[in-house]
This record gives C-alpha cells, structure tokens and sequence, in this order.
C-alpha cells in the first residue's frame, strides 16, 4: 500500500517546532507520510515578541519567508510558529501564533492558549532577557526552549511546548480540512 507523502517546510530548525509540525499533520492526514523540514528564516520582530500583534506579525513573517525559500515549488505546505508575551488584564502571559499555507499562499493563522507567566518572569522580560533564558535561570537547566519550554516547567509537564503548538497548529488547519465552509 502506497502513502502519499506531504512535504513541509518549518520555518525554524528548534527540534520542538519542527516535531510539532509533524505530530499535527500526522494527526490531521494519518493515511500520508509527513516529511517535515525545518528551515531558519528571519521573523521580522524581536527575538522575544512583548506584544500579541508583534507575535502575530512574526509567525506571519516566518511562513511568507518560507514560502519565498520554495523556488522549486516541492513543498505542500509552509508552517511557522512564534512564541511571545503579553500583559493582559489577568496578568501577564505566554502563548503562540502560528500559521499554516499551502501552494495558493494562502495564510491560515491559529493562537495557542494563554500560560500565566508569574510577575518576576515577566519584569525580566520587560528588561530585555528571552522567555527561554529566563526559565533557563529559574529552574537551573538548559535549553528549556527546545524541550518543554517555559510551558513544560510550569505545568510539571502536563504541557509542554511540542503539544501547544500542535494543538494550535490542528486548529488553524480547519480551514484546510473544511474549505467549502470557510469561503
């Protein structure tokens, strides 16, 4: 029995982005072979996005930047995701945008949920310091930002940052799956 394969180009080479991509689309298309590639592409934003629009605005950047690498046109689809902060009215927090395009450039954009950051996090934050670097300090490890994430050490793995992104990642692709309604 053949498997068609779905060719995807991530727009970042972090082991957790790149395991994400093919976890959801494994779970969407469980009949096709999922070949996931990660890429580095530039976001446009700040290594650390403070903002909900900046964060959206960096995801987006990624995916068109990923799409302008296929010149050979081999790939099926283009995912990107960009983690930031924000401060809300419950308090500060983390999250994702990601976005998703296949061929026709079309781009499907999808937020994960909010992790409450504590304050202190968010103070060093504001002074300039990476979320990963942060919790790199906080909990006396390393790399936090290609493991579980701020995520992970927060909810005792519960959650991590491979399964948020790919939750959000499923989500923005009902459009995709279901495009006759999303006209």
């Amino acid at each position: 029995m053949s498997h068609t394969v779905i060719r995807i180009l991530v727009a970042s080479k972090n082991p957790v982005k790149v395991t994400a991509a093919h976890q959801a689309f494994s779970q969407v298309f469980p009949n096709h072979t999922i070949h996931c590639e990660g890429v580095n592409v530039d976001s446009g934003v700040a290594d650390q996005p403070m903002t909900e629009s900046e964060t959206r605005l960096g995801a987006q950047t990624r995916v068109r930047n990923c799409i302008d690498m296929d010149t050979d046109t081999k790939e099926d689809y283009f995912v990107a995701m960009e983690g930031g902060v924000d401060q809300f009215e419950e308090g500060a927090a983390t999250f994702a945008y990601v976005c998703i395009s296949g061929r026709d450039k079309t781009i499907h954009t999808g937020r994960s949920a909010n992790l409450p950051l504590p304050n202190s996090v968010y103070q060093r934050l504001v002074c300039g310091d990476e979320l990963g670097q942060v919790m790199d300090d906080v909990f006396k490890m390393e790399n936090i930002k290609q493991k579980g994430g701020a995520i992970g050490v927060l909810t005792n793995n519960l959650a991590t940052r491979e399964s948020t992104y790919t939750q959000a990642l499923i989500l923005a692709m009902a459009p995709i799956l279901h495009p006759d309604l999303y006209v």
